[in-house]
């Protein structure tokens, strides 16, 4: 039976001029005519029945149907693309698993540790695409994500199956040379000294000084940046004190580039998970890489 799907060139067509908003500029993304696009979209509407487009004073707009099958028409055309590609990374041979993860997790954890699946592995690949919040796994490409949270804000990710990998130690540390000449800081002292903030975690220093029994009027002050990665790289700079987790600054700790500036960690329940849409662990790419990082983070 012949199936009901457009010619991929009209759903390309159609994708371009949905989130340009104008036949003009999908022509250009496209390399065609604007005539071309035109009739591509022509044939669609007549294909499926449906203005998908209505005309206004500014050039074109979706219609309500029109929106929600762009919606559609998007995800499909992106799933495609990534198969294909799959496809051409491994000529057709072996295994792929697509991971979302939060990035300095990825970046500073991950990464390093994964020639050891290669050699173990060497026909399994991972792409990895950064993600620092709960997701819908049904919109997306991905098999599994790396995600960072509380036990209460894992299991509120619907449809999902969670596996705890790694706590987190959160410590403040500094450049060697703010500690001047001290082998580590007092928890007032670090109240007066510049705090470097994160942008994901606003309360993290709040939290801290609270927990030492300080006063610390300044403790929602000072340089904010977006991931952990940033912070870090201020704190080796010298720009202030950070209050990152251990796990993603070791490098620089072994470095000698940042020391502990106090030896007491945030008391916090957040931990590292590996996160599954229900039903898909047993899968064998998904198997496979979820023994090799439970048993990596086993031994870190």
């Amino acid at each position: 039976m012949r199936r009901k799907i457009p010619s991929l060139q009209a759903l390309a067509c159609f994708e371009a001029a949905a989130r340009h908003q104008s036949y003009t500029r999908a022509a250009q993304e496209l390399a065609l005519t604007q005539g071309a696009v035109s009739r591509q979209l022509t044939a669609l509407e007549d294909f499926v029945g449906v203005a998908l487009f209505k005309r206004t004073r500014h050039g074109v707009t979706l219609t309500e149907r029109g929106r929600d099958y762009a919606a559609q028409v998007a995800i499909r055309l992106q799933a495609l693309e990534q198969d294909t590609l799959d496809v051409m990374s491994t000529q057709g041979r072996g295994s792929v698993l697509h991971l979302a993860a939060v990035p300095t997790f990825a970046t500073r954890w991950l990464i390093p540790r994964l020639p050891d699946l290669q050699r173990a592995q060497p026909n399994f690949t991972v792409h990895i695409e950064t993600r620092t919040r709960p997701f819908m796994f049904a919109d997306t490409p991905f098999d599994c994500a790396l995600f960072a949270g509380t036990p209460a804000q894992v299991s509120q990710w619907a449809g999902t199956q969670a596996v705890k990998l790694l706590d987190e130690v959160v410590l403040p540390v500094c450049q060697p040379s703010l500690l001047q000449g001290q082998a580590s800081l007092s928890p007032e002292a670090i109240a007066g000294l510049p705090l470097l903030q994160q942008s994901t975690r606003p309360d993290a220093w709040r939290q801290w000084f609270e927990v030492q029994g300080i006063a610390a009027p300044q403790a929602l002050s000072g340089a904010r940046f977006e991931q952990f990665s940033m912070t870090a790289a201020a704190a080796v700079h010298g720009l202030g004190l950070a209050l990152v987790p251990r796990l993603l600054i070791s490098d620089e700790l072994a470095r000698g580039e940042l020391v502990v500036a106090c030896d007491r960690p945030l008391a916090n329940q957040r931990a590292y998970y590996l996160v599954q849409p229900d039903g898909q662990a047993n899968l064998p790419t998904t198997r496979i890489f979820m023994d090799w990082l439970r048993q990596t983070a086993a031994t870190a």
